[in-house]
């Protein structure tokens, strides 16, 4: 029967495999210890505030995420709706496509158009940034 030698040859290559990190540690907590901490923590992680209060200064540094956090997602959710809404990207692109080609007329409303996307482009950069946690330039 070759079931034996199956049973061996997986024993032998899974007790071979290390793991690359070490596995997670779970603690349980009371809902007002994890309140405490949570609030304890402010903008850390739980992660984050329990590795500085155990480690302090001698703590490991982490390893950061690729994705910014969102911090206000009613700011997000405005700017997602207002595109949404809007024609900006056809507008800018027929702008864009009448300039390219020479068929856009140099009028009053043509002048007007152009400063409204790029002032509707604006905001909308503002409000992401916001939403996104970062600051723009020359801002405190």
């Amino acid at each position: 029967m070759n079931q034996p030698s199956v049973i061996a040859d997986f024993r032998s290559v899974t007790a071979k495999q290390t793991r690359k990190r070490p596995a997670p540690f779970s603690l349980r907590l009371t809902r007002e210890e994890r309140v405490r901490l949570e609030r304890d923590a402010g903008p850390l992680s739980l992660n984050a505030y329990i590795r500085e209060r155990l480690f302090g200064d001698e703590a490991a540094p982490r390893r950061r995420t690729k994705k910014a956090p969102i911090e206000d997602h009613q700011e997000l959710a405005k700017v997602l709706a207002a595109l949404g809404r809007s024609s900006l990207a056809s507008n800018v692109n027929q702008l864009a496509k009448g300039l390219n080609t020479g068929t856009l007329p140099a009028m009053p409303e043509t002048d007007e158009a152009i400063r409204k996307a790029a002032y509707d482009i604006a905001c909308m950069r503002m409000m992401l940034m916001k939403a996104l946690g970062k600051r723009l330039e020359g801002e405190p």
